[in-house]
Formats: C-alpha cells, sequence, structure tokens
C-alpha cells in the first residue's frame, strides 16, 4: 500500500497533471493540496487531484457521483448512513445540501464529532433508536471480504422493514447488506453507479470540464463492465 505521506510527492515527481485518490489517503490528501475547492472544502476528504498554473488543486467527485447514482430513486426525504469515514462525509453533505435529513449511525462515538459540528444527527450503536429512514446507505467496509453485517442483523433488518431503498458502496459484490435489502423488498444498489459517475466526474476535471458525462460514462462503460 502507498504511503500516505508520498502522495503528493510521488504525484509530482512524475509529473502527472490529474489523479484519483483512493481509502484510505482522502482526508490524508486533503491536508497536503495546495488548494481544495468545491464541496471537498466541508467534507475534509479529497479524492481527485488536478494540477492548474502549478498548483495541486483537491476536489471530492465522490458526493457528486453518489447522488448521480441514486438519481432513479424517487421522494428520498430522510437517509440514514452507517459509517462515519470519509465516503460517509462526502454523501452526508451532498445530501444535506439537496434537502435531505441526514443521520449518521456508527459503531462507536469515534469520528463522529466532525459529524456534530456540521451540525447532523448522530448516533453510536449504543444510543441509537430505531426510526424510519426512505433510504438505508452502508459505507462501511462491512461485507467486502467477508459476510459480516455493517450493524446488528437484527436492528438492520428491523430499520429495513421501514425502508424504500439501500445502497452499499462496496461494489461488485452481493454483500449481505444487499442480501437482506432484498429480503426487505427494498430497491437496492451497490457502489458501481457510484463508481463510475465520480470517475467520470473526475475524469472531465482533469479536461477543464469541456466533455459531456453522458458521453464520458459511454465510454467508460465498455471497459467498466467488462
Amino acid at each position: 500500500m502507498v504511503d500516505s505521506k508520498k502522495i503528493i510527492s510521488t504525484y509530482k515527481n512524475i509529473k502527472l497533471s490529474g489523479a484519483n485518490v483512493t481509502v484510505p489517503h482522502k482526508e490524508y490528501a486533503f491536508n497536503l493540496c495546495d488548494e481544495v475547492q468545491g464541496i471537498a472544502q466541508k467534507i475534509g476528504a479529497v479524492n481527485t487531484l488536478v494540477t492548474k498554473k502549478g498548483k495541486i488543486i483537491g476536489l471530492n467527485t465522490d458526493a457528486s457521483g453518489f447522488y448521480r447514482s441514486i438519481e432513479s430513486f424517487k421522494d428520498i426525504k430522510s437517509a440514514l448512513i452507517l459509517g462515519a469515514g470519509g465516503t460517509a462525509k462526502a454523501i452526508s453533505f451532498i445530501l444535506n445540501e439537496n434537502s435531505i435529513r441526514t443521520t449518521i449511525l456508527n459503531r462507536s462515538k469515534d469520528r463522529l464529532d466532525f459529524f456534530e459540528k456540521a451540525g447532523f444527527e448522530n448516533f453510536s450503536w449504543d444510543n441509537f433508536e430505531i426510526k424510519k429512514f426512505d433510504i438505508i446507505i452502508n459505507t462501511t467496509s462491512a461485507g467486502l471480504k467477508d459476510e459480516t453485517f455493517p450493524l446488528d442483523k437484527a436492528v438492520l433488518s428491523n430499520l429495513m422493514s421501514k425502508s424504500k431503498y439501500a445502497f452499499d458502496v462496496v461494489y461488485g459484490r452481493n454483500t449481505p447488506f444487499l442480501k437482506l435489502a432484498k429480503q426487505n423488498s427494498l430497491l437496492s444498489k451497490d457502489g458501481s453507479d457510484m463508481l463510475l459517475h465520480q470517475a467520470s466526474i473526475a475524469f472531465n476535471h482533469f479536461f477543464g470540464n469541456i466533455y459531456d458525462l453522458d458521453i464520458i460514462e459511454n465510454y467508460m462503460k465498455k471497459s467498466f463492465f467488462l
């Protein structure tokens, strides 16, 4: 795995004009950019680097990529996000910007201070009370390489019985979270569309946003879904 401290030095040494940053380096890279723009300033995490006039600009396309991926989910007024990492931050802010009431639920109180200061309702497993949410979003790595759930199965099933949609940022795998969503008759998606959309938006940033996103995505899909 790449040392987070070497991200920017490597970027400069090989003279890149643009690059994507993945977990677990997004929050660290935020502090190494010459300038951070857009929603990334609120999130505190960047997943896209672009060189402009000799400066390294940090951006976040996870937020807009996620929102494009749930456009087919209609009438979402409330959301529950499981996890409190960089991806949870990105999703929470884009939902908030679109007037969707958003609650954060994390295993422990660790990392919840950020959401508290940003004005989000947040809970740890110890003080969470079950209520209705239109969509439940898993931003944890649970189910990525195992059969674990991001939350106690009974609690999660109870939540899903009151919801309409489920979204797992993990892609390319039918996770226990997604299986449970289907058992509860929820419309659900994995993170494939989010990956595609954030990549197309990042690609457009690399070229000064001169292209049509739909055209970019049509080309990307040819290799993405091989």
